[in-house]
């Protein structure tokens, strides 16, 4: 019997999440069984727990879009009892039971091994939300971004994404400006590395002209929207903004002006499909260039019982940092 936090649905639609007892019988069919140690809470486990946003397929379901933990039982020779391993994304915890349980069995070329020097703790801290962070710095760094050539703007700074990106630009030299709808975090992006604090209201609206001032070198865009928009008229020559969110909508108020006249470049992030050789690239960087100490600053510590409120409160914008879900606790 293995513990998990389990949504179910009833027959008006209406969702409900909480802990269950389950049996070893009631995992999916796949080649490696993990003894999940901790996982976390992105926004897609908050539409996962709560009202499923189109991304649950069956009921009965276990959320949870990533984890980290040891290897139990293998049938891929890959990997043996007692490998660490971290998994995110391949729709893990939409359509394939995830990682807020005890056990979980998934798919051999789903997992990646767990990095020297990072426990399965760190690794929950940083999570699909600081992988993709990983992912948007990687992209800019291979379109020509190099410390010097001003401020990276970084949008929605204080969520998962913002967070583990501010301090790893912050790390590698860069000068970074987070942008915040949150006065009360000033404070806290500054001790992640953050050299300057956009208020969101300064930069949340579109303007008629395409283009503005030569600004950012470089940007991280978790908002999307109109935002994303006007970021693009302030990106310098040959700049490129890479986009890992949408949490302020998923329309684009833009003209091609910016990528006409100034070579801007648009980057999309993708986490849950990436190839297996850049995961292993991002998850080698992230030990090598997140400052674990600031990291130790971004996480709140949850337990499985938390879980229903964590993702009502993600959904609301109301989660700050990285949380950490120890789901044996």
């Amino acid at each position: 019997m293995f513990r998990a936090l389990v949504v179910e649905k009833d027959t008006d639609g209406a969702t409900s999440a909480s802990v269950q007892e389950l049996d070893d019988s009631r995992l999916p069919e796949a080649e490696v069984t993990v003894d999940v140690a901790y996982s976390t809470v992105n926004y897609k486990d908050g539409l996962c727990i709560g009202p499923g946003g189109g991304l649950v397929r069956h009921y009965p379901h276990v959320p949870g879009i990533d984890f980290a933990g040891t290897v139990s039982a293998s049938d891929d020779d890959r990997y043996a009892p007692g490998d660490a391993v971290v998994l995110t994304g391949w729709r893990v915890g939409e359509a394939h039971w995830g990682g807020y349980s005890e056990k979980a069995r998934v798919k051999a070329d789903w997992l990646v091994p767990l990095p020297e020097g990072l426990s399965a703790r760190q690794a929950m801290a940083v999570g699909t939300a600081g992988f993709t962070a990983m992912l948007a710095v990687m992209a800019l760094e291979d379109h020509g971004l190099t410390p010097g050539h001003g401020p990276v703007l970084v949008t929605g700074a204080a969520g998962g994404v913002g967070s583990v990106a501010t301090a790893i630009l912050a790390n590698l030299g860069y000068e970074v400006a987070g942008v915040t709808g949150r006065p009360e975090t000033a404070d806290y992006l500054r001790q992640l590395g953050a050299t300057q604090i956009v208020p969101r209201e300064e930069i949340n609206e579109t303007v008629k002209r395409p283009l503005e001032s030569e600004t950012w070198a470089g940007c991280v865009d978790a908002v999307g929207g109109a935002m994303l928009a006007r970021v693009l008229g302030q990106m310098k020559y040959r700049a490129s903004v890479a986009a890992v969110g949408l949490a302020g909508g998923a329309q684009l108020p833009a003209t091609v002006i910016p990528f006409l006249l100034r070579a801007v470049n648009l980057l999309g992030i993708d986490s849950v499909l990436q190839p297996y050789d850049n995961r292993l690239r991002a998850w080698q960087r992230i030990a090598k260039d997140l400052p674990m100490d600031k990291l130790e600053e971004m996480i709140v510590p949850a337990v499985l019982a938390d879980l229903p409120q964590l993702g009502a409160d993600i959904l609301n914008g109301q989660v700050k940092g990285r949380i950490v879900v120890d789901v044996r606790a």
